[in-house]
């Protein structure tokens, strides 16, 4: 395969882990939204989570970091529980806010390595293969978050009953997913 065919071939698979496939990635992205509905911040705090995501798959890519796929898979879960309840309760600042989505970021990193390893990285072009999975995974988060705004931000964020007719059901609903993947992981 040429560099382009593989650079196609590798941001088509980035893309598709996020969007149809990646339902848990998907709710991540969605409760970084519902934390603080501003688009720039929205950006900032998935580019954070984003840059941790490509570092820990890159290590675990090259065998640097060998995780447990049993421990990762629950602890992905409860990032995405870990941030419904933040939104429910407002415990969250934006300071600590980007370290904890760094953290998982690195979580969720792992996790699309072992999909990756799965699928195969050529060792070749290894750095193109994973930057284009790293811009796919971009691309589809970047609709997800503007599938987000759009559908409910813009129109509904500035209402006084956003947060308890959108934001609450909206967490309470991925806290229940993801409790029931965690104990279904974990199991």
């Amino acid at each position: 395969m040429t560099f382009f065919e593989i650079a196609k071939q590798y941001l088509e698979l980035g893309f598709t882990h996020v969007i149809p496939l990646g339902f848990d990635h998907i709710l991540f992205i969605v409760s970084i939204y519902l934390l603080n509905p501003y688009i720039k911040s929205v950006v900032l705090q998935c580019s954070v989570f984003t840059i941790a995501h490509s570092i820990s798959l890159g290590l675990t890519a090259l065998d640097w970091i060998i995780p447990n796929t049993d421990i990762i898979e629950p602890l992905i879960a409860l990032s995405i529980l870990f941030m419904a309840v933040q939104i429910i309760t407002r415990n969250h600042n934006n300071t600590s806010q980007y370290f904890i989505i760094f953290l998982f970021g690195t979580v969720h990193g792992m996790g699309f390595a072992s999909a990756l390893k799965e699928i195969g990285i050529p060792r070749e072009n290894f750095l193109n293969a994973l930057f284009s999975f790293n811009v796919g995974v971009e691309l589809g988060q970047i609709i997800v978050i503007m599938l987000a705004y759009f559908t409910l931000g813009i129109w509904l964020s500035e209402k006084k009953w956003y947060r308890e007719r959108v934001v609450l059901p909206l967490s309470s609903l991925i806290g229940c997913i993801a409790l029931y993947w965690t104990l279904e992981r974990i199991l």
